[in-house]
């Protein structure tokens, strides 16, 4: 069987992406309410009580909310670093002890024949990280919720088969729009989230021979439109000589429908 995944959720109202292979199934971030993520796994006919784990990349709401109560309820066991799992604490309820487990920036974990390599972002929590999945050659790359995209990480992410990647806003909607100067510099900053240009120069880097999917993800309510991210993205890459649609699809994310269940 092939890595299959879904992006259950994407945006400020919360986070979650399910990754499955043959003999593990993981979670990437919980950031809606239990009730609402049972619902999210019901709608890709998958059930929660058969994960094998969840991953967190860092500690804003959007990402943990429902971390706590999922924790406790199907007993899984939680993967976060020991800066995320200090920042979380008093965020997500008590969770046992014996089912906190480090996972460290710049490493790799095993989970069978799934091999998972973290990488740091740049983003204003304790210390983001975002994952590489390696499956039977194939690799699936998650990289939201980061300011810009530096070279190291792009020689991490380089040549994924498909990626979930940040396409958060619009320059302008974001500077005309209504949220507070304060917030607007905060989501513009080099630890904020990157803009649908600025991803899309990002990707232009990393899409190789190999690059099949992208997902455009965690686009703003407020500063962004699927359609205007799709078309910045589109001419963007157009620039740097790179066609959507030869080699490569995008692909639309949403806040509360989860995209198919699909091969990597």
């Amino acid at each position: 069987m092939s890595m299959h995944f879904s992006v259950l959720a994407s945006g400020s109202t919360g986070n979650a992406i399910y990754v499955e292979t043959e003999d593990h199934s993981l979670l990437v971030d919980a950031g809606l309410s239990g009730k609402q993520m049972d619902a999210l796994f019901a709608k890709i006919g998958r059930k929660m009580e058969n994960l094998s784990g969840l991953l967190v990349t860092h500690e804003h709401t959007d990402h943990i909310k429902g971390i706590g109560v999922v924790a406790r309820k199907y007993k899984l066991p939680i993967y976060a670093n020991e800066k995320t799992w200090h920042a979380m604490e008093g965020l997500i309820g008590e969770v046992p002890t014996d089912q906190k487990f480090i996972f460290e920036m710049e490493s790799v974990k095993s989970f069978g024949s799934l091999e998972i390599e973290s990488f740091g972002v740049s983003h204003d929590a304790a210390e983001p990280m975002f994952y590489c999945f390696h499956h039977q050659g194939k690799k699936l790359v998650v990289i939201t919720d980061t300011g810009y995209v530096s070279d190291r990480m792009k020689g991490t992410i380089k040549n994924a088969n498909t990626y979930v990647f940040e396409s958060n806003h619009d320059v302008q909607m974001l500077r005309m729009g209504r949220y507070p100067w304060n917030i607007k510099r905060r989501i513009l900053s080099d630890v904020g989230h990157v803009s649908n240009e600025d991803a899309a120069i990002a990707m232009s880097d990393v899409i190789g021979d190999e690059t099949k999917r992208i997902y455009l993800a965690h686009l703003s309510l407020d500063n962004n439109m699927k359609d205007l991210a799709r078309m910045a993205v589109s001419q963007t890459l157009e620039g740097c000589g790179i066609i959507v649609g030869e080699q490569f699809e995008l692909y639309d994310t949403d806040a509360k429908i989860p995209t198919p269940l699909t091969a990597v």
